[in-house]
């Protein structure tokens, strides 16, 4: 029997694991137990503290599956609390891995932490150098968490690691900041640009998160459907249209309308519309085993039929 701890398991993806593996073999922990059913066990766990020691310490898993990060900060949410989970809590829970002889560690990264660079070849492989941007808290702390996951890799080749570098996730249900770009009655791009986008269903994730903690091999792994869709396909499947905008005249008007409160996004929000990264899946499939079962095309239209769009 393999005993799985998993950190941020009240979310969606660590719901959908603990519910596909063998009762009694995991032990999921967050801040609150959420939705999680009944038989599942649960523990209180604040990762940016010393819970991360003392529960992995007596839970002794075999596995443990880190889930816990911050992709859609809260409202009043500084960098400073989102660092704390991100790239803290990722430290307190790979020493613990490393202190309490955990055997392996499954992390989910992001393809964010290749950064939005308009050198970025498309699509990027696993080998492409992490550049997460300065500007960009949550790319910036996945670069940061990839370089400490190397090192450790280089330190402790005793811990193995599965790395999953994700793309954008859609399934039913799905709202967040990205979504909500989907919503607009016109979908905003950079001229000049694709503004390309990889999608993976939550279902395929799910089922990738499985197998990694389990009998996946270690190694690091883009995670999305075949193919990408640019912001024109995207407007068509939407039957929506298109507004593009000179580069410099969107970074004008952000730089102006977001210090005045009337856009959450700032001058930065530009490169992440233009140098999206497009993420190959070849070695998920060739290395890692396993074929998505959708596209991102049949991801994102799955997810506009069931958003009613």
């Amino acid at each position: 029997m393999t005993r799985i701890l998993i950190t941020g398991g009240a979310g969606m993806v660590g719901r959908a694991l603990a519910e596909a593996l063998p009762e009694g073999d995991v032990i999921v922990t967050d801040l609150a137990r959420g939705t999680l059913l009944d038989h599942i066990r649960f523990q209180r766990m604040d990762v940016t503290g010393t819970d991360p020691d003392r529960i992995i310490a007596n839970v002794r898993p075999d596995v443990v599956v880190h889930l816990a990060s911050i992709v859609t900060p809260p409202p009043g949410m500084t960098r400073a609390q989102a660092h704390a989970v991100d790239v803290t809590g990722t430290r307190n829970v790979l020493d613990a891995c490393i202190k309490h002889g955990v055997g392996r560690l499954v992390v989910t990264s992001s393809g964010a932490a290749y950064g939005y660079h308009a050198d970025n070849p498309v699509p990027l492989t696993e080998d492409a150098p992490c550049r997460g941007n300065p500007e960009f808290p949550y790319a910036d702390h996945k670069r940061q968490v990839e370089e400490m996951l190397a090192k450790a890799r280089q330190d402790h080749p005793e811990l193995a690691q599965v790395v999953l570098r994700i793309g954008t996730v859609l399934g039913a249900g799905t709202d967040n900041q990205i979504t909500a770009l989907f919503r607009r009655p016109r979908l905003l791009a950079i001229r000049g640009s694709d503004s390309p986008f990889v999608f993976i269903w939550t279902r395929d994730l799910a089922r990738i998160v499985e197998r990694a903690a389990t009998d996946g091999p270690p190694g690091i792994y883009n995670v999305a459907g075949d193919g990408w869709l640019s912001i024109d396909a995207l407007a068509d499947a939407l039957g929506k249209p298109v507004l593009r905008l000179p580069a410099w005249a969107l970074r004008a008007v952000l730089a102006v309308a977001h210090p005045l409160g009337l856009s959450r996004y700032g001058p930065e929000q530009v490169r992440f519309l233009q140098y999206r990264p497009v993420l190959d899946n070849d070695r998920l499939k060739s290395v890692f085993g396993y074929t998505p079962e959708l596209t991102s095309a049949e991801v994102f239209d799955l997810w506009r039929r069931e958003a009613g769009l």
